[in-house]
């Protein structure tokens, strides 16, 4: 698809079509609908980056703040994290992911996995969520099963700040290849 096509959707469309490029978060291709002309993709993507750049950022020392939290979950650069799924969590097994999640985990390897695997996966992710309030983010189309499994341990141990930022690198790296996805798919409309 060139970059003309997309400058030329109505906003129906570009929220149809991109939409999902950060993971169930719609609002974000809605807000940069609007900043139609872009250059080409690379200024697409700077836009979409620009925007989950400028989102604050919870800070649960105090007491207030946390409250807010709790009452606006999916709200901020952690709001962002919240719209992910488990890795191939319940979603998963009830197929219920979107169907980018749905194929990027299943190439993974993650509908492969044994029961141990499996059992193993779901205490680290429960761990992961306790840790950090937000569900493990990967782009899993970059990683295999077991990958998936030494990075969701190692990640563990992040301290807070760190994994926020490395949570949002990966959400930025699932962006990129999804919008490369559409971009092939518009050029091949056999693909999309």
């Amino acid at each position: 698809m060139s970059i003309q096509m997309i400058n030329s959707m109505d906003f129906e469309e570009f929220i149809d079509i991109l939409g999902n490029i950060i993971e169930n978060c719609p609002l974000i291709a809605a807000t940069i609908w609007s900043q139609r002309p872009f250059k080409d993709l690379t200024d697409l993507k700077k836009h979409v980056f620009d925007f989950i750049e400028a989102l604050p950022q919870s800070d649960e020392e105090t007491e207030s703040q946390s409250s807010w939290h709790r009452n606006n979950p999916n709200k901020g650069k952690e709001g962002i994290l919240r719209c992910h799924p488990d890795i191939a969590g319940r979603e998963f097994e009830q197929g219920t992911l979107t169907p980018q999640s749905q194929r990027e985990q299943r190439e993974a390897g993650l509908s492969d996995l044994s029961l141990e695997e499996r059992r193993r996966l779901g205490h680290l992710n429960s761990a992961y969520k306790t840790r950090f309030g937000f569900p493990f983010v990967i782009a899993a189309r970059l990683s295999d099963k077991a990958t998936i499994l030494k990075e969701l341990e190692r990640r563990l141990k992040n301290q807070p700040a760190q994994e926020l930022s490395t949570a949002l690198e990966e959400v930025l790296k699932i962006c990129h290849l999804r919008l490369e996805d559409i971009r092939q798919s518009l050029e091949d409309p056999a693909k999309l």
